[in-house]
């Protein structure tokens, strides 16, 4: 895209936008949710409070002059925007600092009482315990007599619906897409991805999975890791999480081990998965990877060296949900015809998308796919999640 100008980035300043809904609306209503799910004291619910004062309707505040990572957000961008309007700057770099903002207001970088505690952990934990998560797990056991190309590619749509569809749904009813007035899948390289993990590089090579959501999403990507390890289709998986508690339900190492858990507690052939999967991170296999850019308010175009030099040696990446979509291909506005290569085309090594759509960022669609959508819906189906996609460059 280089002699392609670029669109503009997507800001929250637009009135009745859905960037501007979760500055103004989501993010008071994520602080509400944190205060009352711990009994904090009177000075972490001040804090929150002034916090969401400001998020409603004041400007970016710079970080305390102690805060451990104030040199690197600094950076990232914070000289240039504080003391503007958190709806005057790129959307992905507010959202962010949003969150970075919650959790030194519940102290969890500092010394005391509720230091390293996850604010979103009685959400999350809620998730896996739940019914519907039972039910997904059972349906393990009618994959378990399929055919191992059927139910790599139920696990493969498993991981990318997330908690938005049991993992046997594509299986029990396979012409529900073609059926479907708009498609559910509104762009489909499934083929090239598993064109991929069949080559003989990636068989022997690392699969690097950069995971989006914990609790019933995650649960599925590393289903999906364990499939690709136990058919010897990669000879490594590189779990790529966050390295501290964001955007709510993002994935940390704690989340990772809590869904091993969860695995191995579980009837049928769902404990036989937490265990082989258990197993790889005892004997490296398997490994977890939190790098500080992984909650960085920045397009992965901007990644530093070291992470490039990662994905650059791995035989394939697997980018995993909205946030990290945003981040792939740069949250602008681009034209949804888009190629989904040309905007990918900086990352270091092959690369695919799994995304449900939530946000308004869309490339690589075909153009009667993008009619077909706008005619249907209007604009709803790039926000609702009822969409998904499985893209891949290079």
């Amino acid at each position: 895209m280089s002699d392609t100008p670029l669109p503009p980035v997507i800001l929250g300043d637009e009135p009745g936008s859905f960037p501007r809904g979760v500055l103004a609306e989501r993010h008071p209503a994520i602080i509400r949710r944190v205060r009352d799910a711990f009994p904090y004291g009177p000075d972490v619910r001040r804090s929150l409070d002034v916090l969401l004062a400001n998020c409603a309707d004041g400007v970016i505040e710079p970080l305390p002059a102690d805060a451990h990572d104030r040199d690197r957000w600094r950076a990232w961008g914070l000289d240039a925007y504080a003391g503007r309007s958190w709806y005057e700057v790129p959307w992905l770099w507010s959202e962010s600092y949003f969150y970075r903002l919650l959790l030194e207001a519940v102290g969890y970088f500092r010394p005391g009482p509720w230091q390293g505690l996850d604010p979103f952990r009685p959400f999350k934990l809620a998730e896996l315990d739940a019914p519907e998560t039972d039910e997904e797990l059972a349906a393990l056991d009618e994959l378990e007599g399929r055919p191992v190309r059927e139910r790599a590619q139920a696990l493969l749509h498993g991981s990318l619906w997330g908690n938005r569809a049991d993992l046997g749904f594509r299986l029990s009813d396979a012409g529900a897409e073609d059926r479907a007035a708009v498609p559910a899948l509104v762009a489909d390289d499934s083929g090239t991805l598993w064109a991929l993990l069949a080559s003989p590089r990636t068989a022997d090579g690392t699969l690097c999975l950069v995971a989006d959501n914990a609790g019933r999403e995650l649960i599925p990507d590393l289903l999906l890791a364990a499939h690709l390890l136990a058919h010897k289709r990669v000879g490594r998986v590189v779990l790529h999480v966050k390295p501290y508690p964001y955007y709510v339900s993002d994935a940390t190492t704690a989340d990772v081990v809590d869904a091993l858990r969860r695995l191995t507690a579980a009837p049928g052939a769902a404990a036989g998965y937490g265990r082989r999967l258990w197993s790889a991170m005892t004997d490296g296999t398997l490994t977890v990877r939190a790098h500080p850019f992984a909650a960085a308010p920045l397009p992965y175009e901007r990644m530093p060296d070291e992470l490039r030099a990662e994905f650059a040696d791995s035989a394939v990446t697997i980018v995993k949900g909205d946030l990290n979509y945003r981040r792939l291909v740069g949250d602008r506005r681009w034209p949804p015809t888009t190629p989904f290569p040309d905007v990918t085309a900086y990352f270091p090594g092959p690369v695919v998308a799994l995304r449900t759509l939530k946000s308004e960022v869309i490339t690589g669609l075909s153009a009667d796919t993008e009619a077909e959508l706008t005619a249907a819906e209007g604009q709803s189906w790039r926000t609702g999640g009822t969409h998904a996609l499985i893209q891949t460059g290079k």
